[in-house]
């Protein structure tokens, strides 16, 4: 088992606050996180639903959603910036 710390940002952290610790089975990948929250259901479950546009980093780069995690990793959602 490991334990990565969550961080949301912007609208993310609007609805599900500012992070957490979670524990995870060992090799687990950025997806699955996404699904262990997505299963809470309610604002999480919104907020991370399937076709939302949401953006992962690990340790403070950007990331796919195949990304493996690693003990005391850092990984952050939060939605795409826009400029204007």
């Amino acid at each position: 088992m490991i334990t990565v710390r969550l961080r949301f940002f912007a609208s993310l952290r609007e609805k599900l606050g500012e992070g957490e610790a979670l524990v995870l089975p060992d090799a687990s990948t950025v997806a699955a996180v996404r699904e262990t929250l997505r299963s809470r259901g309610g604002a999480h479950a919104e907020a991370l639903a399937p076709g939302r546009a949401v953006r992962s980093a690990l340790n403070h780069k950007m990331c796919a959603e195949s990304a493996t995690l690693s003990q005391g990793d850092e990984l952050a959602f939060f939605p795409p910036v826009t400029g204007g």
